[in-house]
């Protein structure tokens, strides 16, 4: 059985198993008071650029929305998310559980667009009755987002203004960020999010880590006794070390870069792959998730052999899929596949 359905189906990356079985037997203090957390933060201040920058190591991608939404919030704000974000559709209601609505909008392509958000907050603060309804406390975005499309430069300069004009913060999610970056069509850099969001994640779990997501508050801006709050949402590690030494890892030699780099690459061989068998595509998309569309009769005979997700139907007798590629994904790989297309 081939896997293409998701990008973090392999444990880890060798080079962060290597290191986490040379670390094993150090007696660390633990809560990320280690010498290995204090290492990785700081390749991390220096790869952004941030010297200030406060970072902070948890598990997972929900764990992480959950609590920078709800710590950056008031209790009268939601979350503005596209209609198609990730907090607004597969986290199980997480970030309403904590007492916030997610404010969806309509995006293009999985993307926010500047002028969209714009219009929505200041049509909520010309309603005479605004102070009875949920404020407009955040912007959300992902980078690459659901369909695997990336802001560019300029878009998210417009997002940050439009959050600069209504002194609210934009978070970026960052949980396949590596692949975003090293996208060949991408003009936006780790250091222009740190300049123009006020928090993001760089995720672990999704590029090459066992787990883990690195929060940074590029501008030290982060909300008071977040470390406490963390704990108290049950996401305090005893044993930090099981992230640092793998964002240490990640982030020495740029080798987050370098398999992000390897997994746009066999995305690219995997678009080539389905273009020249002659499938159609869902959307363009530039980063290592590819959506093609499928003959619902050929997607039931593919799925005997190979693992993919449905996405959505396109009509009756056709379904758009995902395949993705990751860190792990081998030429061998693509060749098997291309016996079964």
């Amino acid at each position: 059985m081939l896997h293409f359905e998701c990008d973090y189906l392999m444990g880890a990356h060798p080079k962060l198993l290597e290191r986490l079985v040379e670390t094993n037997m150090e007696a660390l203090s633990g809560y990320g008071s280690d010498h290995h957390t204090d290492t990785a933060k700081e390749k991390i201040r220096t790869a952004i650029g941030c010297p200030e920058a406060e970072v902070h190591f948890l598990v997972g991608g929900t764990q992480t929305n959950r609590i920078v939404i709800d710590s950056m919030l008031h209790s009268y704000e939601g979350v503005i998310a596209a209609t198609t974000g990730h907090v607004s559709v597969h986290e199980a209601g997480a970030i309403e559980a904590s007492g916030h609505k997610v404010l969806t909008l309509p995006g293009k392509d999985g993307k926010l667009e500047a002028d969209t958000v714009r219009q929505y907050i200041r049509r909520f603060y010309s309603d005479p009755s605004y102070t009875h309804m949920v404020f407009p406390g955040m912007v959300y975005i992902s980078h690459p987002t659901e369909y695997g499309t990336l802001y560019t430069r300029s878009e998210l300069e417009a997002l940050s203004a439009v959050c600069r004009e209504f002194q609210i913060p934009l978070y970026l999610d960052g949980a396949r960020l590596g692949y975003g970056l090293m996208s060949e069509t991408t003009d936006v850099t780790i250091r222009d999010i740190a300049r123009l969001c006020d928090v993001f994640y760089i995720g672990g779990t999704k590029v090459g880590a066992l787990c883990g997501e690195a929060v940074v508050f590029p501008k030290g801006n982060a909300p008071k006794h977040l470390f406490t709050i963390i704990k108290q949402n049950g996401a305090l590690l005893a044993k930090g070390r099981l992230t640092a030494v793998q964002f240490d890892t990640l982030f020495t030699d740029d080798l987050y870069f370098k398999i992000s780099a390897h997994a746009i690459a066999m995305a690219a061989k995997l678009k080539t792959l389905f273009r020249e068998k002659g499938y159609a595509f869902f959307l363009d998309s530039p980063t290592n998730q590819q959506f093609i569309i499928l003959e619902n009769s050929k997607l039931a005979q593919m799925q005997e052999y190979v693992r993919f997700e449905f996405w959505e139907p396109v009509d009756a007798g056709h379904s758009a899929v995902r395949f993705c590629t990751s860190w792990a994904t081998t030429d061998a790989d693509l060749q098997a596949l291309a016996t079964y297309l």
